[in-house]
């Protein structure tokens, strides 16, 4: 049984931790509610005269409506998209054995270690040769199959006892009824899992919409942030207020699915 003293001193520790962790997150909401507020202004977390003032700032300078629909739907279809090639192929490689199976998924796996900056200018061309340029379907293509994806739901699959397979084998199943009938219902913690992860990737990408984007009514959320930052001046409120309706979704979704992200994790077998 824990002592009282040591039990103590480790929820200090536990306390002190969360309380650096969260204080960003409530600097950020203080600052958007303080007008005029700057990066050298004494911490208050509790402003003298709060205002959402810099929010109608916001939505006035950037159509800022415009870029949170751009951001939901691109990270919403890359999610499902993710959610649908992911599961499919983790099917493949849990639960049909073909020749040269391990290699590939040993080659699937390798390509994680590929910087996405590497594979900027060969994807631009690709998109550019498809006719994609400035276009939600180019900004969603590249998203749409991931090699950790795979990787989480073959794990999963893995786990689920082959013997249900083979009953419903001798019942008439095909692969097809198998894998949405059974397979499908009995890992969705880890297809939580992977779904928060690809939304928030998605959702926080920066690099290929700025690029494949041209087009300002398109723009996502991190590219319209970026926006509000001066060459010579920021103005903080502002920025802040369009950080904290970012933060919402994430936060939102994260909250919803965090029971089903320790149950994918663990029975993934990540540590």
């Amino acid at each position: 049984m824990t002592k009282p003293l040591p039990r103590l001193a480790l929820y200090a520790v536990l306390i002190v931790g969360a309380l650096i962790m969260v204080f960003p997150f409530v600097w950020t909401v203080v600052t958007s509610i303080t007008p005029g507020a700057t990066l050298t202004t004494t911490p208050q977390l509790i402003p003298d005269d709060p205002s959402l003032s810099p929010y109608a700032e916001l939505f006035a300078r950037v159509p800022f409506g415009r870029v949170i629909a751009n951001s939901l739907l691109i990270a919403v279809a890359s999610t499902l998209l993710q959610l649908v090639t992911s599961a499919m192929a983790a099917y493949v490689f849990a639960r049909m054995p073909f020749p040269g199976r391990g290699a590939l998924f040993v080659l699937y796996l390798a390509t994680m270690m590929i910087p996405f900056q590497v594979l900027i200018v060969p994807l631009f061309a690709e998109m550019k040769a498809l006719g994609l340029i400035n276009t939600y379907a180019g900004a969603i293509l590249p998203t749409i199959a991931t090699a950790f994806g795979v990787f989480l739901l073959r794990q999963a699959i893995s786990s689920v006892p082959y013997d249900l397979d083979q009953a419903a084998t001798l019942d008439g199943a095909g692969h097809f009824r198998i894998f949405v009938q059974i397979i499908l219902p009995l890992i969705r913690p880890a297809l939580a899992t992977l779904a928060v992860f690809a939304f928030l990737n998605t959702w926080n990408s920066f690099l290929w919409p700025l690029i494949i984007l041209r087009d300002p009514l398109m723009q996502t959320l991190p590219v319209a942030l970026t926006s509000l930052q001066g060459q010579y001046s920021t103005q903080w409120d502002v920025l802040m207020a369009g950080s904290v309706i970012s933060i919402i979704p994430m936060f939102a979704l994260y909250v919803f699915a965090q029971k089903y992200i320790v149950q994918g994790v663990a029975g993934a077998g990540l540590k």
